[in-house]
């Protein structure tokens, strides 16, 4: 077992679950119209599901409207299926060759709310990175333990994980105040 490779895959890790908690902050409604809020919503096109971004284009024509236009007109009422049963909370308006999503202004509440989730969100992320700190950490306690790693290997390996931790943390909550302060924004 070598331990710069351990550290390493436990760099990879962190940074993978700081992507995921990127992805799903993308999905909370700012008030905003954007493209994310509906592009991974998976639709039943022709009897297989198929995300929303591959059967139509997604555009913002304004702040408080997004346009579905899809490819093939025989997929609006798919479409809109999957918004109405999705929880992004916009209702669908049927046109007859595009779908229209009106954002409604947001409330006071409304925003306190989306705050509420994204601290939650970090938290679940922050804990994502301590498991993964927990797994590495295990390992090299029980490397040590069958005489692979030395004591001073495990000092180093606890440096290393905690360094990673926090800097790993300090980008959790970076991205978290960056999505508060979007939510804030009026």
């Amino acid at each position: 077992m070598d331990l710069k490779k351990m550290i390493l895959d436990a760099s990879g890790k962190m940074d993978e679950a700081i992507n995921r908690f990127e992805d799903e902050l993308k999905t909370i409604n700012t008030g905003r119209a954007s493209s994310l809020l509906v592009e991974g919503l998976s639709v039943t096109y022709y009897g297989s599901t198929t995300p929303l971004k591959q059967v139509a284009s997604i555009t913002t024509p304004d702040a408080r409207q997004i346009v579905i236009s899809p490819w093939d007109k025989n997929a609006l009422g798919d479409i809109e299926s999957a918004i109405r049963a999705s929880d992004i909370g916009l209702s669908p308006t049927n046109d007859g060759s595009s779908i229209r999503l009106n954002l409604p202004p947001m409330t006071e509440e409304r925003r306190r709310d989306l705050g509420k989730l994204v601290n939650k969100m970090s938290e679940e992320a922050k804990i994502s990175l301590r498991n993964i700190r927990g797994e590495v950490w295990d390992a090299v306690k029980s490397a040590e333990k069958r005489s692979e790693f030395t004591e001073d290997d495990r000092y180093q390996a606890e440096k290393e994980l905690n360094d990673l931790i926090s800097k790993r943390n300090e980008k959790v909550e970076t991205i978290a105040a960056e999505k508060q302060s979007e939510i804030l924004k009026v």
